[in-house]
């Protein structure tokens, strides 16, 4: 479904981001996966390209840093001649209740989950703007942002002006045939999900009525639908990947 496109995937060496990578891998696709700790992506990527119809390289910078962005960014196009799709994955959670929310952790969930989402869209779209074929941009929210959450005031609306970003994007990225769209994943099955107390956490599940936690695939799917030529008709949307939650 990806072969020969070219894709930047941010917050790429674990969680939804690796998933991601790998699934855009296996479908062809050259991904370049983005994060901060150096080395952190070679930590599993090497053995993983070795069966893998793509290929998986590592970009490591701040998405909040314009400059070293910008940096990354045009790496990519001297490598590749094109950029074809985006993923905005790299985000910050810290939850806080009111009352007890640290400004600190607040001004770090914007500049990554906003302030990032936003710097990375507009260097890429400007390349991609440039190209007869346009390009997709996928922009990774939650459901908090739909929905809320006792605890996540500040993470929720990060994520919800993910959302609100994204359609005023998708508004005006159309006639350069960019598409933007959002995927906002619902309760998923990663390293910090583990650490939930179980007795919480089943109760959660028991409000999902396909009764299980999402997998990282299971996000990676829906991206990987977006940023396909299967959905070159979409722009704008926010698809939910939560196993159909109840509240």
């Amino acid at each position: 479904m990806l072969t020969g496109k070219v894709c930047i995937i941010t917050g790429g060496s674990r969680g939804i981001g690796k998933a991601i990578a790998q699934v855009f891998a296996q479908n062809g696709a050259l991904v370049y996966a983005v994060a901060t700790r150096t080395g952190s992506v070679e930590e599993w990527s090497g053995k993983f390209n070795e069966g893998a119809k793509g290929e998986v390289r590592s970009l490591y910078f701040d998405v909040s840093d314009e400059k070293a962005g910008k940096e990354a960014v045009m790496q990519v196009k001297r490598e590749c001649g094109h950029i074809d799709g985006l993923i905005n994955n790299a985000g910050v959670e810290f939850n806080e209740l009111i009352g007890m929310i640290s400004r600190e952790n607040m001004e770090k969930m914007f500049s990554v989950n906003v302030y990032g989402t936003i710097n990375m869209l507009q260097i890429v779209s400007r390349i991609m703007g440039r190209q007869e074929t346009g390009g997709s941009i996928v922009n990774i929210a939650s459901m908090t942002a739909l929905r809320g959450n006792r605890g996540q005031l500040v993470y929720s609306a990060t994520k919800g002006a993910v959302i609100s970003l994204t359609k005023s994007a998708a508004k005006e990225l159309a006639e350069k045939k960019i598409r933007a769209n959002v995927v906002a994943p619902g309760l998923t099955n990663t390293d910090m999900m583990k650490q939930t107390d179980p007795e919480k956490l089943q109760n959660r599940i028991n409000n999902i009525c396909m009764g299980r936690l999402a997998e990282p695939e299971d996000i990676a799917k829906a991206c990987m639908f977006l940023i396909s030529d299967l959905s070159v008709y979409i722009s704008g949307q926010v698809l939910a990947v939560d196993g159909c939650t109840i509240m």
